[in-house]
C-alpha cells in the first residue's frame, strides 16, 4: 500500500535507497546533499539494511570507491552536490566508459568563486558529456520516483551506464512537501534482484577493467558506448510504463504543459518548472496561448521527439539556470539543435535565471512569456540572450 507522507526531497531520496539496499554505498558529505546521506546511514546503523557504507576521504574517493565496487559485482549508489561533483570528474568517465551501472542522486549547487552552497545546475550541466545518463527532477516525488527508475535503466542489459538523478538544492533537496513513498515490497519487486555481469570477483572467468587502449580500438570502444545511449530512449520509456502500474504516476522522456494549441512555449528543467506551470495557466486565463515543456531525460536529449513537439510553434523561450560563458545555455544549445532541421522552426530565446539560488518568482516567468509572445509578434529588437533579475 502506498503511503502519502510530508518529507524533504533528501529524506526522500535516502527512503529510496533504503527501500532498495545497495550491496555498497560510498558516502562523502557536502552541501545540500549531506543530510541525504546522514539519513540513509541512519538506516544502515540501525540495522534496517545490510549496504556497506563506506566513508571515505573525498568526492574523489567516493565514486573510485564505487567504480571498484561495482566492477567487483555489485549494486552500487553514492550522491553528490556541486563542487564534489566536480572533484569526481575524471572518475565519471572511468564509471561510465567501464559500463558500470553505478546510481547518483546529484542534489544541484552553484560552483566557486565566488563560494556559494545554492543551487543552480552549473554542476550537473558541466558533467553532461561525461557518459551519464542524467534524469532531473521537478520535485521531491519525482526525484523519489526517478531514483528507484534510474536502477531500472542503468542496470539494463542493453544499457549498463551509471545514472545522476537531478534535484535542485535546498529548494527541493530541504523543502517539506506531500507525496507518496510506494510500498517496500513493490519497490523491491520493480527493481528485482541485482545480475552482476563480467564481475571481477567471479575468479572462474577472469576479466580486465580500464586496461591501456590506444588508437587501435578506443574508437571503436566510445562508438560501443555511444550505441548503449541510444538505446536508453526505448529502456527509459519502457521502465517508465512498469513504473506507473505500481505507483499510478507517468512519466515520459519530457512533460508537456497545455501544449497542445499552444503558439508558444517555456521550456525549463526541474523545480522553476512548478512555478512556470501557474504563470501559464495565469497567461491561459487572459487568451495568452503559451505551453511548457520540462525535460525529465536530459543525456541522452531526446532531439527527435522534442523536436517534433516545437517545430509547430511561432517561438520558443529557453530558461538556463546555468551559462556557457561566451556561447548560450546549455540546454538552449539542446533546444536549437532539436530543431536546427525544421526549415519553419520557431524563433529562439534565451533567457539565464536563478544562479547561485537566485529565486526564481513568478514575474521572471512572466517576463519570459512577454518576451516568447513579442517573438512571435514578429518584435525584432528582443535580446537573444538575457539575464533574469539582475538587481541595479
Amino acid at each position: 500500500m502506498n503511503v502519502a507522507v510530508a518529507v524533504t526531497g533528501n529524506d526522500a531520496m535516502a527512503h529510496a535507497l533504503k527501500q532498495i539496499n545497495p550491496d555498497v554505498c560510498a558516502a562523502y558529505p557536502i552541501t545540500p546533499q549531506t543530510d541525504l546521506m546522514q539519513r540513509f546511514s541512519e538506516f544502515v546503523s540501525d540495522g534496517e539494511i545490510d549496504t556497506e557504507l563506506i566513508l571515505v576521504e573525498s568526492e574523489h574517493s567516493a565514486m573510485s570507491a564505487c567504480i571498484g565496487a561495482a566492477a567487483a559485482g555489485g549494486r552500487v549508489a553514492t550522491a553528490t552536490s556541486g563542487p564534489g561533483l566536480a572533484l569526481m570528474w575524471e572518475m565519471l568517465y572511468v564509471a561510465s566508459g567501464m559500463r558500470l551501472p553505478i546510481v547518483m542522486p546529484v542534489v544541484n549547487r552553484a560552483l566557486s568563486a565566488p563560494l556559494n552552497i545554492h543551487c543552480d545546475h552549473s554542476d550537473a550541466m558541466g558533467a553532461r558529456d561525461s557518459g551519464w545518463i542524467q534524469l532531473w527532477s521537478e520535485n521531491a516525488q519525482e526525484a523519489y520516483d526517478n531514483l528507484i527508475q534510474a536502477f531500472r535503466i542503468a542496470e539494463h542489459p542493453d544499457i549498463r551506464l551509471p545514472v545522476m538523478v537531478c534535484m535542485d538544492g535546498f529548494i527541493i533537496s530541504h523543502s517539506i512537501c506531500r507525496m507518496e513513498y510506494i510500498a517496500d515490497d513493490a519497490v523491491k519487486n520493480f527493481v528485482g534482484w541485482f545480475k552482476e555481469k563480467n564481475a571481477l570477483l567471479d575468479i572462474e572467468n577472469p576479466v580486465s577493467y580500464g586496461p591501456l587502449i590506444l588508437t587501435d580500438q578506443y574508437h571503436e570502444y566510445k562508438k560501443i558506448q555511444s550505441d548503449a545511449m541510444e538505446r536508453v530512449f526505448r529502456v527509459t520509456t519502457d521502465v517508465a510504463a512498469e513504473f506507473e502500474k505500481i505507483s499510478g504516476r507517468k512519466y515520459d522522456l519530457f512533460e508537456t504543459y497545455r501544449m497542445e494549441d499552444a503558439e508558444t512555449s517555456l521550456i525549463v528543467l526541474n523545480s522553476a518548472a512548478g512555478t512556470s506551470k501557474d504563470v501559464v495557466d495565469e497567461a491561459r486565463d487572459r487568451g495568452i496561448k503559451v505551453g511548457l515543456l520540462k525535460p525529465r531525460l536530459f543525456r541522452p536529449f531526446p532531439h527527435k521527439q522534442i523536436g517534433k513537439i516545437l517545430q509547430h510553434l511561432k517561438a520558443v523561450c529557453v530558461l538556463d539556470r546555468s551559462d556557457s560563458f561566451g556561447a548560450y545555455g546549455p540546454l538552449f544549445t539542446e533546444i536549437a539543435a532539436s530543431l536546427y532541421n525544421y526549415g519553419g522552426k520557431p524563433r529562439l530565446l534565451n533567457r539565464i535565471y536563478g544562479l547561485g539560488g537566485r529565486d526564481f518568482l513568478p514575474k521572471d516567468a512572466l517576463l519570459a512569456i512577454e518576451a516568447v509572445v513579442a517573438a512571435a509578434e514578429g518584435k525584432t529588437d528582443l535580446a537573444l540572450k538575457e539575464y533574469l533579475s539582475i538587481r541595479g
